[in-house]
């Protein structure tokens, strides 16, 4: 191992043990690993839409490829700054207006396209065909999930009789949801630990 690399191997131990500080308590060699990865990552998120947006998008097609109407946007972008002065702030409200506009109408398609209409896919599935009885039962657990969530959420009348013991089914299915995404939450950042600790064990008191 290079002197490099055994620098490098400290400086990454030292950032991660700094970071796990924080569970002792808040100390200041934890808020320096945090202030400097806040910055580099800012200073990375610039630099990447720097080169991607800027001059991929706008630089290069106007001075190379002749694009030149795509000042219009570039000067958009410009007033978009303008926020920072008070007196000429409202000049940010125009782009802004492009901005939710079109990010608007984009999110709603792709919505529309990759969630909803796949998730009413998936509830419109044959009770009693071709997978078997695991499969039917499954078609049954969710068309009796998706009711069940939506009646609870029909707010129009009293969840009472068949329609609150249906609300309150609806509820176990919506805690069940939430427990399943916690839990692949809580094993994702698990698996970051895991990979932490691996590089504390292997690479770093592993090249003592």
């Amino acid at each position: 191992m290079s002197g490099i690399e055994i620098f490098q191997t400290w400086l990454v131990a030292f950032f991660t043990l700094a970071l796990f500080s924080f569970l002792y308590k808040d100390n200041p060699v934890y808020k320096l690993a945090e202030h400097i990865f806040a910055g580099l990552t800012t200073g990375y998120q610039v630099g990447l839409i720097w080169d991607t947006v800027v001059l991929q998008k706008l630089w290069d097609p106007m001075i190379y490829d002749g694009k030149w109407w795509l000042f219009v946007p570039g000067i958009l972008g410009i007033m978009m700054f303008s926020r920072f002065t008070s007196k000429y702030s409202w000049l940010s409200r125009i782009p802004l207006a492009f901005v939710m506009g079109t990010t608007g109408g984009i999110f709603l398609t792709t919505q529309l396209h990759g969630l909803v209409l796949p998730a009413m896919k998936s509830t419109m599935l044959p009770l009693g065909g071709g997978g078997g009885f695991a499969a039917a039962l499954l078609a049954v657990v969710v068309v009796v999930g998706v009711i069940s969530t939506l009646i609870y959420f029909y707010f129009s009348k009293e969840h009472t009789g068949a329609l609150g013991v249906t609300a309150k089914i609806g509820i176990w299915f919506i805690m069940i949801s939430f427990g399943a995404h916690f839990g692949y939450t809580v094993m994702g950042r698990v698996s970051l630990l895991i990979g932490r600790m691996q590089f504390l064990i292997n690479d770093w008191i592993g090249s003592f």
